[in-house]
């Protein structure tokens, strides 16, 4: 697997070794050990994973953006196994010399491309293809207490969602009464 930073520490792209024939493909979608590794290199604090989530969207559905609050905080590493999404993180850990920003990426089932977001975040991610499947590992129990948003289109954060790859932008009730930034 190779591990890429991006312009917010902790955050990570990953993308698996894929062997592939005239047959199909195979990869290791997850291989604690190598996770590990590459963390320690990183001198990054190793996660204990406790929960798997799975979604299914649909073309335009926009789900985030979302976090937990300490002592439930979560982080996640995510990936997309059917269709296309932008998803994306943001740093709302107030310490953080990187506070407010936010890196997005498209995850796919064409790239196998990874996304590792710890705690400290809220993430969201907007299909971009009817039957969007999206997995994702966490590192804490969901607790409904605990659980914040912030709304998907705040100025303050400007982030670039690809508006243009759909028809309409499809978000809960709940989302779209989050509060700013």
């Amino acid at each position: 697997m190779k591990i890429e930073k991006t312009k917010i520490e902790g955050l990570l792209v990953i993308q698996p070794n894929v062997f592939g024939d005239d047959r199909g493909w195979f990869m290791e979608s997850f291989n604690l050990q190598k996770f590990e590794q590459a963390l320690n290199e990183l001198n990054l604090p190793i996660p204990n994973f406790v929960q798997d989530n799975h979604s299914l969207s649909q073309k335009g559905v926009l789900r985030g953006l979302h976090f937990q609050s300490a002592p439930y905080g979560q982080g996640k590493l995510v990936r997309v196994v059917q269709g296309r999404v932008w998803d994306v993180a943001v740093d709302i850990r107030p310490e953080s010399k990187t506070y407010g920003q936010w890196v997005g990426i498209e995850l796919s089932a064409e790239n196998k491309t990874m996304f590792w977001i710890p705690e400290g975040f809220a993430h969201g991610f907007i299909a971009l293809e009817d039957n969007t499947q999206f997995l994702y590992k966490t590192t804490n129990y969901y607790n409904n207490e605990s659980e914040g948003a912030i709304i998907w289109n705040d100025p303050t954060l400007a982030i670039e969602w690809p508006l243009d790859q759909v028809d309409d932008v499809l978000v809960s009730d709940k989302d779209k009464i989050a509060p700013k930034f």
